[in-house]
């Protein structure tokens, strides 16, 4: 899992050492050694789980796909932000944190036809 791309959807296996990076930065924080650049490069689809490898300096629209699996692994990169937040659902969707701090009226007792006392006088 990469720290520095959170939606990266392939590995990339290194031309230098042969191992499987997710990105050139967690080749460079793991390896002592700079990252060797090469036109073809090999790649592990991580939704399918299977190798394929791509030509760059032949890199079309439809090599944007895995051949297995048609998973778009080229997309946009997203990295993380550092944010301060309240690690909490939200309320909108589970509001037992919040308290409700109304006053439920006082209930009225509702007069029935069978209770006499009310109006005696006023009966027939």
């Amino acid at each position: 899992m990469c720290k520095h791309i959170l939606n990266a959807q392939v590995s990339i296996r290194s031309p230098c050492c042969r191992k499987w990076f997710d990105c050139v930065d967690c080749h460079t924080e793991s390896q002592s050694h700079p990252l060797l650049q090469s036109f073809e490069m090999i790649f592990a689809c991580k939704k399918c789980k299977k190798c394929f490898r791509k030509d760059v300096k032949e890199f079309e629209e439809a090599d944007e796909y895995c051949p297995h699996c048609d998973n778009h692994f080229v997309l946009d990169a997203l990295t993380p932000k550092a944010a301060i937040t309240v690690e909490a659902d939200d309320v909108r969707v589970d509001a037992r944190m919040l308290k409700d701090d109304r006053v439920a009226p006082a209930k009225k007792e509702r007069p029935t036809v069978f209770d006499p006392d009310a109006d005696v006088d006023k009966l027939g």
